[in-house]
């Protein structure tokens, strides 16, 4: 399968916004030629939507256009060819500061209560998935899967395969839709592909819009395409999107209140950062990395089967992960399963990166490593925290201690 979406609805939302930057502010004289500029993006919009079925971007947008043919009162017969480009004129929303207290979510919500509790959720490399409730899984999910679905937002991605054949997969595509709010927010959606990390929302805006309160929905450029951060305080919300390598990662800091904000609770056993990857969809790390560390044996002993372009051994993979990541947690284990499967060494850094984004987003300190998992307790996706192999060592000698006493 292509590695690159045909799917081009960033380039129609993006040439629309071209055409149209500003007619807002302009007479009743020029309606026809933003009903022209209309009906080019809906034109472009009939062109991708094959390849655009499933792309949540796609359908907000065919929707978006049958609104705005509603609003300004514009045929859908008529031209289609693109009026002049516009800039944007001075005091244009984007530069508002100052935002009304309903959109800040810790003064709003919590004005007279505790502060929120956070919760973290990340997905990178091939892919690895640590939820909202701390549990780390790595995963298949080929294809498009939904990652957060709640009253506010929600976030789809897009798993492609690394190398032709290959099972392993990794983040091509990321789309992110933050629902209108109150006096705070219009409606935006943020969408990411391959070696396309845009600094603005699809419709070429960088805050929430028109509304008073838009600058509570920010983004922020870190490192050109690299590194975004949305900030939407309306909700508590900080999403991190890193493109490293070919690439995407997730990272996201919510309030346990937004997580759980949804009108059919049913539906939240879809989505991956609240209850995982389904049980069909899940990797055995322990067994497969013990077939890595056995091939990697084999491998010096005689031949084997063909290896990934770099032709990482579990050693050299091993030393590799140390010089990024010197805790040996899930996060180590990750970079090494990845370079074994993919041979990229760019997945070593995401797995790096996906661990400094806990660091900076994750609120409780001491759950920033995660340990192995080996059975579960309950019901479910989740599973325990293996103890680390030096708390057993430890408990392994005071049982024989104990038996020499008696």
């Amino acid at each position: 399968p292509a590695v690159t979406s045909p799917c081009k609805i960033l380039k129609c939302n993006s040439e629309f916004w071209a055409a149209t930057s500003g007619s807002h502010h302009l007479g009743t004289e020029e309606a026809p030629e933003f009903c022209t500029a209309l009906r080019a993006y809906a034109h472009c919009t009939r062109r991708t939507a094959r390849t655009c079925r499933g792309d949540l971007a796609y359908h907000s947008a065919v929707h978006g256009i049958d609104d705005l043919m509603v609003q300004h009162n514009c045929s859908k017969d008529g031209p289609t060819s693109q009026p002049r480009l516009r800039t944007l004129p001075p005091g244009d929303s984007q530069e508002r500061s100052d935002s009304p207290e309903i959109c800040h979510y810790e003064k709003s919500f919590h004005k007279h209560s505790a502060a929120p509790n956070y919760t973290h959720c990340g997905l990178f490399g091939d892919p690895h998935l640590r939820t909202f409730t701390d549990t780390f899984q790595t995963c298949k999910v080929q294809g498009a899967w939904p990652l957060i679905d709640n009253n506010y937002l929600n976030v789809q991605v897009t798993n492609t395969p690394v190398l032709p054949g290959s099972m392993a997969t990794a983040t091509s595509k990321l789309t992110i839709i933050f629902k209108s709010f109150q006096e705070c927010v219009d409606q935006k959606v943020y969408q990411a592909e391959m070696d396309e990390l845009p600094a603005a929302f699809a419709d070429g805006s960088k805050n929430g819009g028109d509304k008073h309160g838009a600058n509570s929905l920010k983004i922020t450029e870190k490192v050109s395409g690299q590194h975004i951060e949305i900030q939407a305080k309306y909700i508590g919300t900080t999403i991190v999107v890193r493109q490293v390598g070919r690439y995407l990662t997730f990272a996201v800091r919510m309030p346990e209140e937004v997580v759980n904000a949804v009108e059919d609770r049913d539906s939240q056993g879809l989505y991956l950062c609240l209850r995982g990857c389904p049980l069909n969809q899940q990797i055995d790390f322990q067994t497969i990395r013990s077939a890595q560390a056995t091939e990697g044996r084999a491998r010096r002993k005689g031949p084997s089967l063909p290896a990934p372009p770099e032709a990482f051994t579990y050693e050299t993979a091993t030393a590799k992960c140390r010089e990024k990541l010197p805790v040996e947690d899930l996060y180590f284990q990750s970079c090494v399963f990845d370079l074994l499967t993919t041979g990229d060494v760019n997945f070593m850094l995401a797995a790096y990166y996906a661990f400094e984004d806990v660091k900076m987003l994750h609120s409780n300190k001491d759950k920033l490593h995660l340990y192995e998992r080996t059975q579960d307790l309950a019901p479910g996706n989740t599973a325990p925290l293996e103890m680390p192999s030096t708390l057993w060592v430890a408990l392994l000698c005071l049982s024989q201690c104990w038996l020499c006493l008696l």
